[in-house]
């Protein structure tokens, strides 16, 4: 047995016991996510168009997070129509500027293991860089819309009467509460998976302007400040989607 399918057992199992049935569920969005990630990859080595694919298969991923994690109906259409507005937006800003960027393909810390190999496989790397960053932001926009739109289903249960500009309020409260820990949390994954590249950068005796030039840490660096502005932007949308619906509710 791998060491991949071991651990991947030992998560099924601490899914179930804790969060039961939807730990299960959970688990198998995973996986179901997993499926249509390589199957975007096939596609797009196919030579479909990689932004198509990629909008694509975000929507499905978007709608298999948000759907199969436990949440009641009406709160999760509002989450999924939510995530689906704040990534058309990041697309509209993605595309201009991995193209102003110029941080596709491979860089000089890549020129060692693509040695021997052709680099002329008849795909636009910028329009790979484009679908990355996308792909990317996907988890961090489920995980800010459903932590609002779950915050503010709780909070119209416990409050049938509360205004729909009280409700906007209190989503952009919560949504202040989750970007402290959405920074943490997208730094620590940039810091460890670009560990050993920090410390080739520290054994080469790299300058400050020489790191910040690179294209491997900017293309990676990119993205989390994509992710970054995903989550940002998901706060405000996701809180106006959720008090109009109220509003038009109590009209």
């Amino acid at each position: 047995m791998s060491s991949i399918a071991l651990l991947g057992i030992i998560l099924l199992i601490l899914m179930v016991l804790v969060g039961g049935w939807q730990g299960f569920n959970s688990f198998i969005s995973l996986l179901l996510n997993f499926g249509f990630l390589f199957l975007s990859i096939v596609l797009i080595s196919f030579h479909l168009s990689p932004l198509f694919v990629t909008l694509v298969v975000g929507t499905i991923l978007l709608s298999l997070t948000i759907f199969l994690s436990g949440v009641n109906d009406e709160t999760g259409k509002l989450a999924f129509y939510s995530s689906l507005l704040v990534l058309c937006i990041l697309v509209i800003l993605i595309i201009p500027i991995e193209y102003w960027s110029q941080v596709q393909g491979f860089g000089l810390e890549d020129s060692d293991d693509l040695e021997g190999m052709s680099l002329m496989i008849g795909i636009n790397f910028v329009k790979i860089s484009i679908a990355t960053a996308v792909l990317s932001t996907l988890g961090a926009i489920a995980e800010a819309t459903m932590a609002i739109a779950s915050g503010l289903g709780e909070i119209k249960e416990q409050h049938p009467d509360i205004s729909s500009k009280r409700l906007l309020f209190d989503g952009f409260f919560i949504g202040k509460q989750i970007i402290g820990t959405t920074l943490n949390t997208l730094f620590f994954g940039l810091f460890g998976g670009m560990l050993a590249l920090f410390i080739w950068f520290f054994g080469l005796n790299y300058s400050f302007g020489n790191i910040l030039n690179d294209k491997v840490f900017n293309a990676e660096f990119i993205i989390i400040l994509f992710s970054l502005i995903g989550v940002i932007i998901s706060i405000p949308i996701t809180s106006v989607v959720i008090a109009h619906n109220w509003k038009n509710k109590h009209i």
